[in-house]
């Protein structure tokens, strides 16, 4: 499970180290794409396939769900990480993204994303005051 926060930095060549805690998961392959928020969602290889399977689902006929397909697929890299624990991130998300140099790398339990580090921030102070007043109708299964 990808869990936490963590603050890398991208360098020159746009790579980003993984936090040493993803390496595992993630050692075998991965996937980057376009996340909702303007983040870039990383997903296992395994997990991607499972989302996707799930998308397959999803009925031709619905415009939404084509247009949704499009943008998630149609930004997708797989890429895997160096023995550093490396990842390129291609320049069309880093763009997306609006990624600089300065990151936060999140984990969301079943994929991780990243963030531009400004961009997270001005999120997570937007959304406190909501996740103060969730409740289980919203998340079931939440306290």
């Amino acid at each position: 499970m990808l869990l936490g926060t963590y603050s890398p930095r991208l360098d020159e060549k746009g790579r980003l180290i993984l936090p040493a805690k993803y390496r595992d998961d993630l050692a075998d392959g991965l996937v980057l794409t376009r996340g909702q928020e303007r983040c870039i969602y990383v997903f296992s290889q395994k997990e991607f396939k499972r989302v996707h399977e799930q998308m397959r689902e999803a009925p031709i006929s619905s415009r939404q769900a084509r247009d949704y397909l499009r943008v998630f697929l149609s930004g997708a890299s797989d890429e895997v990480p160096d023995k550093q624990g490396r990842v390129t991130i291609p320049q069309n998300l880093r763009k997306y993204a609006g990624l600089d140099r300065d990151l936060a790398v999140i984990g969301v339990g079943t994929r991780a994303e990243i963030w531009d580090a400004q961009a997270w921030e001005d999120y997570l102070t937007e959304k406190e005051s909501a996740f103060s007043e969730t409740d289980d109708e919203a998340i079931p299964g939440i306290l």
